[in-house]
């Protein structure tokens, strides 16, 4: 009987290599100092060439499914609405390549603006709406001679749509899709156990927000670069943007004035006719440390600006 006893154990053992789950890879150093990381991050942070960042903000991200969904069910209880709106406001906050203006808590931060006496809010550009739309779990296992395996998995998709804030034209829209899963095994009695395991939830919708987010961030960066000129002083022009925008002592950059705005009859929205070049300028320095505040001063190369008309004016970038 031992000798039975023993033939099965040892069966059993040699089964778990196939049934149990690979453990986790281990960490180790990264050859390249934590100097040199420091300095490859910050170098990235520059862009190779001039981009606008654009002021943007999520009007409303929601769940359109019906998980977590009951008959008392709270608009205002979305979770999984908010989960999503946040993982997208911090991707593309990471990125670094936008402006993102804070709007699900809008009513918090006039409180604080209140309590501080300080009132400052700006305008996006454009407004991201979303949703989840589709969002799920399942179980599947197999079950052999003294071994038994489960995997659960989650699959998330979300849709989100840009629109523009001065038209209200929604003018792109994207889809993105993730899942994740875990399997457990076990064999004779040993093994791990298959409790339900509630992060899959988490981990599916942010692989569906990593899917759409390059994407977004393709179609946001293909905004033309342009600024516009903040104050005259003598010879001196002072613009907005600076190093984060790309902008480089010895640029040259144009400036231009606005072409006449006109209603189309044909479709209803306004139409900006062609600018006109009115002169050129040169990046003599930079200034300010921050994507709100930073500048440059410039020098008049060619042609002229009116102090007078600065509100019809913008600088943009040469073409190539």
């Amino acid at each position: 009987m031992n000798i039975v006893r023993f033939a099965a154990l040892g069966m059993g053992l040699s089964i778990a290599g196939c049934v149990t789950v690979t453990p986790p890879p281990k960490a180790t150093e990264s050859p390249v100092s934590k100097a040199d990381q420091v300095v490859a991050q910050e170098s990235r942070q520059v862009p190779q060439q001039k981009r606008y960042k654009t002021k943007i903000s999520i009007a409303r991200f929601s769940n359109e499914t019906n998980y977590g969904r009951s008959l008392m069910y709270d608009a205002d209880l979305d979770v999984i609405g908010k989960q999503a709106s946040d993982m997208l406001a911090s991707r593309l906050i990471k990125s670094g390549k936008f402006v993102v203006l804070e709007r699900p808590d809008l009513t918090k931060l006039k409180k604080e603006q209140e309590i501080a006496g300080q009132s400052s809010l700006v305008g996006s550009d454009t407004v991201i709406i979303g949703a989840v739309t589709e969002f799920g779990r399942s179980v599947s296992g197999q079950t052999g001679f003294l071994s038994s395996t489960k995997t659960q998995v989650a699959k998330a998709k979300v849709d989100i749509r840009l629109v523009d804030v001065k038209t209200s034209l929604a003018y792109f829209s994207a889809t993105g899709a993730g899942e994740a899963s875990t399997a457990t095994g076990e064999v004779a009695g040993f093994g791990s156990q298959a409790e339900y395991d509630a992060t899959l939830n988490d981990r599916a919708i942010a692989a569906a927000i990593s899917d759409v987010i390059d994407a977004l961030v393709s179609k946001l960066s293909d905004r033309p670069w342009k600024t516009y000129i903040l104050d005259v002083q003598g010879p001196q022009i002072f613009i907005g943007g600076g190093k984060r925008q790309g902008l480089q002592v010895g640029d040259s950059l144009v400036v231009f004035e606005s072409g006449k705005t006109v209603k189309s009859q044909q479709t209803g929205f306004d139409i900006t006719l062609p600018p006109t070049q009115v002169g050129t300028l040169r990046v003599t320095s930079l200034f300010g440390d921050t994507d709100t505040n930073e500048g440059s001063v410039c020098e008049i190369t060619s042609g002229a600006v009116n102090p007078a008309r600065l509100a019809n004016l913008y600088v943009g970038a040469p073409a190539n």
